[in-house]
């Protein structure tokens, strides 16, 4: 039977094959770091597991190739332009409607309950943005080159690479932000204790609006990068949860572990997929399915979760009773 290297025309122990691997891998993994990036920083200022945020990276497409649509007698650059700015205005509504309609209400209740109601805000936009902008596949071009770029041996998608480079500016500026800003300091304060922040006069729903608006921000530039290669389509929820590994690997509340834990799980489910898989074909099982890709990082998550459940970042926690 013939490994996927081999369907492929490339020698799987070729040093420029493995760094292009590597390379393809580390790409994807600045997609899901940013992905991973949204659910960090709703869960750091309101201790709420956003299960929505991968519906929001979907909602957020579908209104940018919608809107794309509804100015497209304008030129490209202003079409473009107009697009990101009016999606974002309805990230910001959604952040607003959000913080009134289901946190200021459940405040102080149990976290299961948030958590319940976030799967709610998932169900809504999904219904939502299908009944606004149809289910059918949009395809989404912005302009990225579709070309190849060579390092040496390594062929690199050019598309890819612009999509990276978005994703790790945008991740850089994030992290700084919230590290060196006021509302950065604010947004520490709130996810340390939310009581001890309102008693200093930290406005928590203020708060509140500006992480789900930057959450919301997060989502609009990976549905963007996510749409225009594989189309905007309703497998891209599916496609952000691959964040939770993330998530598990570099801690629910650090950024820096969101974007290590990215690398990790692209970097690996890559070099699983070519590598791992050609392995097991040649040497255990000839029969072994090759699409490890889809569930390989949720095993490296199940691993740390038995050995370190607190991920590489995050930190112990310890309750005396």
């Amino acid at each position: 039977m013939e490994t996927f290297a081999n369907l492929l025309g490339v020698d799987p122990f070729s040093i420029w094959f493995f760094f292009e691997v590597l390379i393809g891998g580390l790409m994807a993994g600045v997609m899901y770091s940013l992905v991973a990036l949204g659910f960090v920083l709703i869960f750091k200022a309101s201790s709420v597991f956003n299960f929505a945020q991968g519906v929001m990276v979907l909602f957020a497409a579908l209104n940018f190739v919608g809107f794309l649509e509804v100015f497209s007698d304008l030129p490209v650059v202003l079409q473009v332009a107009l697009a990101f700015i009016v999606t974002m205005g309805v990230m910001i509504l959604l952040a607003l409607v959000v913080e009134r309609v289901v946190l200021r209400p459940l405040v102080n209740q149990a976290h299961i309950s948030l958590f319940m109601a976030t799967i709610g805000i998932a169900i809504f936009l999904e219904g939502f943005g299908e009944l606004i902008w149809g289910s059918n596949i949009k395809p989404l071009d912005i302009g990225i080159p579709d070309d190849v770029t060579f390092v040496g041996d390594a062929m690199i998608q050019d598309s890819d690479l612009f999509a990276a480079i978005v994703a790790s500016i945008l991740v850089v500026t994030l992290a700084l932000f919230f590290h060196y800003t006021r509302i950065g300091r604010a947004l520490r304060a709130v996810a340390d204790d939310h009581q001890a922040a309102l008693s200093i006069g930290i406005p928590l729903n203020h708060i509140w609006i500006i992480v789900w608006s930057v959450a919301g921000f997060v989502a609009l530039v990976a549905g963007i990068m996510w749409g225009s290669k594989l189309g905007v389509q309703f497998s891209l929820s599916i496609l952000a949860l691959k964040a939770l590994p993330v998530l598990i690997l570099g801690g629910f509340t650090s950024i820096p572990g969101a974007i290590v834990g990215g690398l990790i799980i692209g970097a690996g489910e890559k070099l699983a997929e070519i590598f791992l898989v050609d392995a097991i074909q040649t040497y255990i099982y000839s029969g072994f399915p090759a699409a490890i890709e889809e569930w390989f990082a949720y095993i490296l998550a199940l691993g740390f979760l038995v050995f370190r459940p607190q991920g590489l970042f995050g930190e112990k926690i310890i309750e005396r009773v």
